[in-house]
């Protein structure tokens, strides 16, 4: 873990990068939304398709605005906070939806536990450790562990519309949801070893 730089970054609200984050931010009622009037108000399952590439397209921002950052050197203080909360707000948004209607059910709402518990709780450290002007790096691990849930989500949100084209649709959603909650397990022990080796070095 790195210490932060002395020189603070500027908060560029308008720059490129932290306005396809918003749009991210901005997706998670709207994904939702369809999902909500297709399962609960009984729609037609093409509102799925629609909330597909709706979800798509903010997964498609996640990539961008971090590669824009870094090739237009506009990194910033305000797209480093808004980045991860956007897609953990998408992330959990979209498996608390897929809870409601249940296509995710039975044992695979433990998967779903372990994903949500791990974001609290790398959440609560990375703050814990900001207060002490520590970086938690995010590692090449947790960036795949990120794409899987993406990818997991995608296959569920097709859901039955996806099922209708190929029948085991959501049967590989359920399966990458499964594999995305093994890798939040080993990143969340990865940020949380790494944090209490720095507490206990610091009280030593």
């Amino acid at each position: 873990m790195n210490a932060f730089s002395s020189r603070p970054l500027p908060a560029r609200p308008l720059a490129l990068p932290n306005i396809l984050t918003y749009a991210r931010i901005a997706a998670v009622p709207v994904v939702v939304g369809f999902l909500f009037w297709q399962s609960i108000f009984e729609g037609p399952l093409w509102l799925r398709w629609v909330a597909l590439v709706i979800f798509i397209g903010a997964g498609v921002t996640d990539f961008l605005d971090g590669y824009l950052a870094r090739a237009w050197q506009q990194h910033s203080s305000l797209g480093r906070m808004l980045d991860p909360i956007a897609d953990k707000l998408l992330v959990s948004s979209c498996l608390l939806m897929l809870a409601a209607e249940e296509s995710v059910r039975g044992w695979t709402l433990l998967a779903a536990v372990v994903i949500l518990c791990r974001e609290i709780l790398v959440s609560g450290l990375r703050e814990y450790l900001a207060e002490l002007r520590v970086s938690v790096p995010v590692t090449r691990l947790a960036k795949w562990k990120t794409s899987a849930q993406m990818v997991a989500i995608g296959f569920l949100i097709a859901g039955e519309a996806g099922d209708r084209v190929v029948p085991v649709v959501s049967e590989i959603g359920i399966g990458l949801l499964w594999a995305s909650a093994i890798l939040t397990l080993y990143t969340g022990y990865d940020y949380m070893r790494a944090g209490l080796r720095y507490m206990i070095d610091e009280n030593v």
